[in-house]
């Protein structure tokens, strides 16, 4: 069974500290080594209004590929879109088998790497790519999109044993 953390860090703090404070109480430790399956997709929110609802933003958004506004058309329709991982966070322990299936949702294709794990591969649309690697050394390893960087970057959280 897999364990996903979105957009909190909070969680994974207090993870960290009861899993401390039980092994120095001679408690439970973590389990061991486990096959972890995960899906992420790609996906690629989009919301939209009209000016005379609300006006057209007049601040950029960041760059970097991972954000778009799109200008008023002749009605006064406006949009605006992002790319993201959904989930965004996946928990593993080290020692464990990761299989991370990942889906092309939106967006002709994503070339993703995994930091700290030498991993490269391409998404495509409509497409599965599966990655199986072992967790065998703890930390945080950002999974990128070299094409929507800023917005489509997740976190591999390995926890130490």
């Amino acid at each position: 069974m897999s364990r996903h953390l979105v957009n909190s860090r909070l969680p994974l703090a207090l993870l960290g500290a009861v899993a401390t404070l039980a092994a120095a109480l001679g408690g439970p430790t973590m389990p061991l080594a486990a096959e972890r399956f995960n899906t992420i997709a790609a996906v690629e929110p989009k919301g939209g209004t009209t000016v005379d609802k609300e006006p057209f933003p007049t601040t950029a958004l960041p760059e970097g590929g991972g954000y778009e506004l799109k200008a008023p058309n002749a009605e006064g329709r406006w949009e605006v879109s992002t790319y993201r991982w959904d989930p965004n966070q996946i928990l593993v322990n080290e020692g464990d088998d990761v299989t991370l299936q990942f889906i092309g949702i939106n967006g002709a294709e994503h070339p993703t790497s995994i930091e700290g794990f030498d991993l490269t591969f391409v998404i495509k649309r409509g497409e599965v790519t599966t990655i199986t690697f072992k967790a065998d050394r703890p930390g945080v390893f950002r999974f990128i999109c070299g094409t929507h960087v800023a917005s489509m970057v997740g976190e591999l959280i390995v926890l130490a044993r």
